[in-house]
């Protein structure tokens, strides 16, 4: 058996960080994220318990984070070089 690592999010092409999911579990993480804000946003009112708030969206945040660690390209800083013709454009 083999011990290949399936990649839900590459590394970024320019930048650092990870791109789009390329496995539908990637999407399922991403979409089960968003749930999740959109329901502690509807259940917590930011307005009257902001701290619980930032608490919940912080921790949900970082359990993303460690999703797109453990399952993701490892992040390094690229930088692709700008071709001459597109370099004219930002002058």
């Amino acid at each position: 058996m083999t011990d290949k690592k399936t990649v839900w999010f590459p590394a970024k092409k320019n930048g650092w960080g990870w791109g789009k999911p390329t496995a539908w579990q990637g999407w399922f993480v991403q979409m089960l994220y968003l749930f999740t804000v959109g329901f502690i946003s509807f259940s917590v009112d930011p307005k009257i318990e902001l701290l619980k708030w930032i608490l919940l969206v912080s921790i949900s945040t970082l359990i993303l984070l460690v999703v797109y660690y453990v399952k993701g390209d490892a992040p390094s800083w690229k930088w692709k070089p700008i071709e001459k013709e597109k370099r004219r454009l930002f002058k």
